[in-house]
C-alpha cells in the first residue's frame, strides 16, 4: 500500500483531476453493481460505504487526530483514529485499512470489527485497530490531520464528550465507548462474524 503522499489522488495521467468513485450499496451491505461519483447526489435507496479505525494502544492509550482545518465538515475537530470513504472495488476491510496507513502511517495485518451503522445515505463500519507501534511513529496526511496525541482513557473521555469531538462519530462510537468504559467491548469482536 502506497503512503498517500507518494501518490497523487484523483489524478489521471494527463494531469487533470478524476472523480473518486465508491460502490453503490444496498442498506443491507449488498454491493448492487452501480456506481456513485463523490460530490454527487447518492439516489433514494442506495448507500456509499465509509470506513473508521479506532486506535488502542497494548498500553491503553487511545489515538486522537485532529481534522485540517481546511476540511469542509468538522475542520480542527478530534477524532479517534482514521477514517474516510472506501473506494470503488475495494472492501470495507481495505478500505479500513488503507486509511489507516494512510492518515496515521500505522500498518494492521488485521482489525476487529465494531459497528456497523446505516445513516442517511451512508454505511459506515467501524473496526478497532490495537496497535504497539512508538507513539512518536505516527505520521499525519497533508490535507487530512494536522496533530494526533495519544490520551489516555479519562483524557479520551473528556475530547470525546466534548464539542471538539467529531459529534456524528461520537454518536456511531457511543455503544462501543460505553462497553469499554464499563469493560465490556463489542459483541463483534473476537465473534469471526462480520457486522453484517
Amino acid at each position: 500500500m502506497e503512503r498517500a503522499e507518494n501518490r497523487v489522488k484523483n489524478v489521471s495521467k494527463c494531469g487533470e483531476s478524476v472523480p473518486e468513485l465508491w460502490d453503490a450499496y444496498l442498506a443491507d451491505g449488498t454491493v448492487t453493481g452501480r456506481v456513485l461519483v463523490r460530490g454527487e447526489q447518492i439516489p433514494e435507496g442506495l448507500y456509499h460505504a465509509g470506513a473508521e479505525v479506532f486506535v488502542l494502544h497494548d498500553d491503553g492509550s487511545v489515538l486522537l487526530m485532529q481534522r485540517d482545518w481546511s476540511k469542509p465538515n468538522y475542520p480542527g475537530h478530534w477524532e479517534s483514529g482514521a477514517s474516510g470513504s472506501v473506494v470503488k472495488g475495494e472492501s470495507f476491510l481495505h478500505g479500513a485499512l488503507r486509511e489507516l496507513w494512510e492518515e496515521t502511517g500505522i500498518r494492521a495485518q488485521e482489525l476487529e470489527p465494531i459497528y456497523t451503522v446505516v445513516r442517511r445515505n451512508a454505511i459506515y463500519k467501524g473496526y478497532l485497530c490495537r496497535t504497539d507501534v512508538p507513539k512518536d511513529a505516527v505520521t499525519l496526511q497533508p490535507g487530512e490531520t494536522i496533530a494526533y496525541r495519544w490520551a489516555e482513557w479519562q483524557q479520551f473521555m473528556e475530547i470525546y464528550e466534548s464539542a471538539d469531538f467529531v459529534d456524528t462519530l461520537r454518536e456511531r462510537l457511543s455503544e462501543f465507548v460505553t462497553g469499554l468504559s464499563e469493560g465490556k467491548e463489542s459483541p463483534f469482536i473476537g465473534s469471526g462474524k462480520d457486522c453484517f
